[in-house]
């Protein structure tokens, strides 16, 4: 027998921003022309998001009150990867804790002593020690838990994060992982005046997500879980440069162009077909997917080349209105709000993640 998904925890950073406050955040910081702040308006009123939730609490203040960016009119100096990055070996072990504790409530008390593995995800900030050592000791894990780090990949990490999980639950049928996704995206706002800032800023967020994975046959509660059926994984090395993640002088910049949408709609139906073989399942069988909400445009984009009515996708487009793209841990909240709707057991999941390569992760999980 395979490997479960027997419980999703969630958690934010207290600061919560509407995209109109981000909006005007952004039309400041840009020093936008009236033209230019309606171009803007467009990307922000057309995005699918509603709220972000952020580490940065300048974000939705007023500029005298900025504690974090100069409080410039340039914002200079601007701040630097070690001012970012000492923010965020602060701020991530807090809301990676608060997304464990949700994710271990409903076990007995010891369940923290049982587990055996901690696979850690995040390309949003990295330290040594770090934040899988500083998860150890704050939960009161044995000293002799095995830690794996995934890092620096980008939308897909989460995935190969489950990925690592089932081969080592598959292997030792008494395993216990525990996968910690935390992403403080907003760390890293870049202000250089480009459309791929534009629209980066308009997308990020801040969150985080714990998994517990466990063999099937050796699951400790009797609560409805996801298997774990089947993963598949598959770059486009034709569009390695519409994506990208590069450490610079001013924390970490993304590259993200117009064009990521339209090759995922080109490549998407075949990736598809080749999971579903892989799983041994028919398009017909899938009855949700787990897409994720990148964008509104990358799940629109999903939908068309394989042909899906919007509602099969529903639980993408709530994750994005209510907490923007988080990077890696976002397709952990969609899978989370799929476990809580309480679907019918035996039901088919397909989902997917992307990120720089152009690479696409997938994977089939089934209701159980």
């Amino acid at each position: 027998m395979g490997s479960c998904i027997s419980a999703i925890g969630i958690a934010n950073p207290d600061k919560k921003v509407t995209q109109q406050e981000a909006y005007q955040f952004m039309v400041d910081a840009f020093n936008l022309s009236p033209d230019h702040a309606l171009r803007l308006k467009s990307i922000y009123d057309n995005s699918g998001i509603n709220y972000r939730h952020t580490v940065v609490d300048d974000f939705g203040a007023d500029r005298a009150d900025y504690t974090f960016f100069e409080p410039t009119p340039d914002l200079e100096p601007f701040a630097t990867t070690e001012k970012r990055l000492k923010l965020y070996q602060e701020k991530a072990i807090q809301v990676a804790l608060g997304a464990v504790k949700q994710c271990l409530t409903g076990f007995e008390a010891d369940m923290t002593s049982k587990i055996t593995h901690l696979v850690t995800v995040s390309c949003t900030g990295m330290y040594a020690p770090g934040i899988d050592i500083d998860l150890v000791e704050q939960l009161g894990l044995p000293r002799t838990t095995e830690r794996i780090c995934i890092n620096f990949m980008g939308c897909y990490g989460a995935i190969n994060g489950l990925k690592t999980a089932d081969y080592i639950c598959r292997a030792n049928p008494e395993a216990k992982v525990l996968v910690v996704s935390v992403e403080l995206c907003t760390l890293h706002f870049q202000k250089h005046n480009t459309l791929d800032n534009w629209v980066a800023n308009s997308l990020f967020a801040d969150g985080a997500a714990a998994a517990f994975i466990e063999n099937a046959d050796y699951k400790t509660n009797q609560q409805p879980g996801l298997e774990l059926s089947s993963f598949y994984s598959e770059f486009m090395p034709e569009s390695r440069n519409e994506m990208g993640w590069f450490v610079g002088n001013t924390g970490f910049e993304m590259k993200l162009t117009s064009k990521v949408s339209k090759q995922i709609k080109k490549h998407i139906k075949g990736v598809t077909d080749r999971l579903l073989n892989r799983a041994g399942l028919k398009a017909e069988q899938i009855s949700t997917y787990a897409i994720h909400p990148g964008g509104k445009k990358i799940l629109e984009a999903v939908e068309e080349a394989l042909e899906l009515p919007e509602e099969t996708n529903a639980f993408a487009y709530e994750v994005l209105r209510e907490y923007g793209n988080m990077s890696s841990a976002t397709i952990l909240f969609v899978l989370q709000k799929i476990m809580k709707a309480g679907k019918l057991s035996g039901s088919n999941i397909l989902s997917y993640a992307f990120g720089p390569g152009l690479t696409v992760e997938g994977m089939a999980l089934k209701i159980q």
